[in-house]
């Protein structure tokens, strides 16, 4: 498959995802999380952000733009945009799946309407269902329910700091924990 890949021209790579960013409706960050050196400076990143913006503010729904050598899908609802990029060549496919997944896991654990000042109440969770579908730029996880779940576990244990939990439970976690290590270890 790589030699194929290498005489078409394309890298075969698990590394699909180079961004995901969240901004208002009026183009400001609300968050954003890069996963490769494309835009290294926060100016440089900032500049990206308001001429993507620029680009996609008109339009409704969701839609997918070929912008500044990447392939970019995005969502927009109330007053927010949802991003997510990756190269001129990646799939349109995987990185809709992952707009997708991050979309409907926020909304399942806002629970509400989904907009700005919703996302900024849930934001630690919003940011641990970040981490569980993409985990420097590989895709981890897409199913909005499992990503919602493992989210609000994980934020409900930690507001509990260890008070109520039984020696079975504080071994099960420490189990789940040294098991997502090791897999996010094995792929990097």
């Amino acid at each position: 498959l790589d030699e194929i890949c290498q005489d078409l021209g394309v890298m075969s790579s698990l590394y699909t995802v180079k961004g995901v960013i969240v901004l208002d409706n009026d183009g400001e960050r609300l968050l954003a999380k890069y996963y490769d050196e494309s835009y290294p400076t926060v100016k440089e990143q900032k500049a990206f952000e308001k001429s993507l913006f620029a680009k996609t503010s008109r339009s409704n729904g969701a839609d997918i733009v070929m912008f500044e050598g990447i392939t970019c899908v995005f969502k927009s609802n109330v007053d927010l945009l949802f991003y997510v990029f990756g190269s001129a060549t990646e799939n349109e496919l995987m990185l809709a799946s992952v707009l997708n997944g991050f979309y409907d896991a926020v909304r399942m654990v806002v629970r509400e309407n989904l907009e700005k000042a919703t996302l900024f109440q849930s934001l630690s969770t919003v940011l641990m269902i970040l981490d569980e579908i993409v985990d420097g730029g590989i895709i981890l996880e897409t199913n909005p329910a499992t990503l919602a779940t493992v989210a609000e576990k994980s934020s409900s244990s930690g507001s509990k700091a260890d008070g109520g939990n039984s020696d079975a439970e504080k071994i099960g976690n420490a189990l789940t924990n040294a098991a997502s290590m090791f897999r996010r270890h094995l792929l990097t």
